[in-house]
This record gives structure tokens, sequence and C-alpha cells, in this order.
């Protein structure tokens, strides 16, 4: 009984290793080219307009609906429930057993695709008032607007009820990956202490 459960624990092992390697790579990638653009990139002074204004307003909106939706990939993980915590986790099981828990996931997963979509729209809107081109040639803001892109792209063909089943297949493999929403989030942080500082 222990021998079996000795394999599926090293994949866990392996699996949150993986994750921990990832975010660790993106993590030095990212700074490296931070340093860079501190001290040789010409960064643009921030300008303060009526659009800007309500830009950043956008940005703290997106920045909480992105919270929103990764913390339910947390609480699917706490819960061990989906297919991302059976690959991830194939030997864990659940100690947490709450009810409202379970209530709260089931609501975030029927209104994942809701605030998804709102994220993206608001993720968008603050790019456009934030005045992309003045930042697009610091690297993390492309990187982010594809990212972005990416993620409402397949999971549009995630929801689109004529979408082929193997173009499903490989939305689900794309938009279900944890790797993006840690790179936007270290993406994010680097080029915006980039540009407050």
């Amino acid at each position: 009984m222990i021998n079996d459960r000795i394999p599926s624990m090293l994949t866990s092992k392996t699996q949150i290793w993986h994750i921990v390697l990832y975010t660790l790579f993106v993590t030095l990638i990212s700074l490296g080219y931070f340093i860079y653009a501190y001290f040789v990139h010409p960064i643009p002074e921030e300008r303060e307009t009526f659009m800007s204004e309500i830009g950043e307003g956008f940005g703290k909106l997106g920045l909480a609906l992105l919270i929103f939706i990764y913390l339910r990939t947390v609480l699917k993980l706490v819960l061990g429930e989906g297919s991302f915590a059976q690959r991830l986790l194939p030997d864990y099981d659940a100690v947490v057993q709450s009810t409202f828990m379970r209530q709260l996931l089931a609501w975030m997963n029927k209104t994942h695709i809701y605030f998804g979509i709102g994220a993206i729209a608001i993720i968008l809107l603050h790019i456009a008032m934030m005045g992309f081109s003045r930042y697009s040639d610091i690297w993390f803001f492309p990187a982010l607007l594809f990212l972005v892109i990416w993620q409402g792209f397949f999971g549009l063909f995630l929801t689109w009820r004529y979408s082929p089943a193997e173009l499903k297949r490989l939305s689900y493999l794309v938009h279900a990956q944890f790797f993006t929403g840690i790179a936007i989030g270290i993406f994010a942080f680097f080029g915006h202490l980039l540009i407050d500082n």
C-alpha cells in the first residue's frame, strides 16, 4: 500500500519542483532585464492625466480580478479537485472538508468565465489608458499584453459551443496552465516597479 503511493508522491514532488524552478528561472531572467532596463534603457516619466488616473484605477481592479481568478486555482489545490490538482498532486488527499469552501469553489467555477472576460477587458483598458506606446519598448509590457490576450483567446475557445473537439483540447492545455499566471505576475511586478521608480 505504501509502496503504491511512492511513485505518485515522487510525481507530486517533481511537479511542484518544476513550478518552483520555473518561477525562479522567470524571476531571475526578469530581474536581469529589470537591472539592464533600469540602468541602460530610458524609462519614460509618468504623465499624470485624467485618462491615466482612470487607467490606474482599472489596473488595480484588473489586479483584483486576476487574484480572484488564481485564488480559484489555489482553492482547487487545497480541496484536491480538478484535473490540475490531480496532475500536480496526484497523491494528495484533501484534509479540508469545508462545506463553505466547496460552495465557494462551485460559485467560482460558475462565474470564472465572467470574471475572466472582465479581467481581460479591464486590463486592456488599463493598458490603453496608460499609453501602451510609451512603454512598449520595455519588454515586460508587450510580453504581458501577449500573455493576457493568449489567456483570453484560448479561454474563448473553451466556452465557444462551436469549437472543434481538438481545438477545445488544445485550448484547455494552453489556457489551464499555472505557468502563464506565474509569468503574468512576475512581468507585471517588475514592469510596474520599473516605471514607478
